[in-house]
């Protein structure tokens, strides 16, 4: 990435970050300098010079920019990890105020409140909403885990941790792998769970079209009641497109019980805690 590329990336994200234009174009131009007059920050962030001193001030407010009261006044920038750790707070502050807001809205009622729900399903599209609601269902979980991952990239340390706790509460919990290497790796970090090479060889590709680049990311049943399945493309160039997510409870027992066994291929019966011991 070149340096013209790396300043609008960085103007760009300051922006989604709370900061108007001429700010995080003021901001970005003081990063590069030890210290500038209004005149030299104009010059570099082309922001208009009788605009800066508008930009300068909000960033000072926030914490973000330094004056110093000489004539002409000189400006600086915080260092770059304080005003990174200072945007971050900030916008952590606004989500909890977002949360705390949105808590405290009274929920309408919609027509046939009453009715029960037998079954949905839903749609759900990016790899942090998806893995936001991994986690909400296995925290969610009562009595067991099944989980495939199709995708190396869904291991994090953050979902070991989670199964961590979910074996210590006494939940069964079972991992399936596409390779062995990815088995040791996940069974070093959760001695206590069951974890195999998953069986269905079909999760990497498709057996029916030989150009379908769809992988199947992850797969998981929570409680033999809720599944979660998604799936990333690979386009032509190698690029990977957004992971996407359907996710769905309430299903009947049929159902759950194919999703279960499919999932469970590759695991030797003995190991399964669903197996009755005296099969």
């Amino acid at each position: 990435m070149n340096e013209i590329s790396n300043q609008q990336q960085s103007i760009e994200l300051l922006q989604q970050l709370g900061l108007k234009e001429y700010e995080a174009r003021c901001f970005v131009a003081l990063a590069r300098l030890p210290k500038g007059t209004a005149k030299e920050i104009s010059e570099v962030s082309e922001v208009p010079r009788t605009r800066v001193y508008d930009a300068i001030r909000v960033l000072e407010t926030k914490g973000l920019v330094e004056i110093q009261h000489s004539n002409p006044q000189q400006f600086r920038a915080v260092p770059i990890e304080e005003a990174a750790e200072t945007l971050r707070q900030e916008y952590e502050s606004r989500t909890d105020t977002l949360v705390e807001a949105l808590t405290a809205i009274d929920p309408e009622e919609p027509d046939g409140g009453d009715e029960e729900i037998t079954h949905e399903v839903w749609a759900l599209s990016g790899t942090t909403a998806i893995t936001n609601r991994t986690q909400q269902l296995i925290d969610a979980a009562g009595r067991e885990i099944v989980l495939i991952i199709g995708r190396n990239e869904v291991v994090t340390e953050e979902l070991l941790e989670q199964l961590q706790e979910a074996l210590g509460t006494g939940l069964d919990v079972l991992i399936g792998t596409q390779t062995g290497d990815v088995r040791e790796q996940v069974a070093e970090a959760l001695p206590d769970a069951e974890v195999f090479v998953s069986g269905l060889d079909w999760l990497n590709s498709s057996p029916l079209e030989a150009d379908d680049e769809t992988t199947i990311s992850r797969l998981l049943l929570i409680d033999k009641n809720t599944i979660l399945v998604s799936s990333v493309h690979e386009t032509n160039t190698g690029e990977i497109e957004t992971e996407k997510a359907v996710f769905g409870r309430g299903f009947d027992n049929g159902i759950v019980v194919i999703a279960r066994r499919l999932m469970a291929t590759g695991l030797p019966r003995r190991q399964d805690p669903d197996v009755p011991e005296d099969e």
